[in-house]
């Protein structure tokens, strides 16, 4: 089902780096800038998972893939 405006759902993946040293992610501003895209477009969060991936070599870090469901409002 579609509405007028675009589609009911759309689907982003975003991946996140995680830093070689420390804890935490260097990059969770890009989850957050993606969530707040769909946000102004009159999407809402609907669901998100994570997946984790191990070390991409020397220096990769480990990587978060973050699969995020958005549902369009007013539908």
């Amino acid at each position: 089902m579609t509405t007028p405006g675009g589609q009911a759902y759309v689907v982003l993946q975003v991946i996140l780096k995680e830093k070689f040293l420390g804890t935490g992610s260097g990059n969770l501003t890009e989850l957050e800038k993606a969530i707040n895209a769909q946000a102004a477009l009159g999407y809402r969060l609907h669901t998100i998972t994570t997946a984790s991936s191990g070390s991409k070599g020397f220096g990769g870090g480990d990587r978060i893939q973050a699969t995020m469901v958005f549902e369009r409002l007013g539908l």
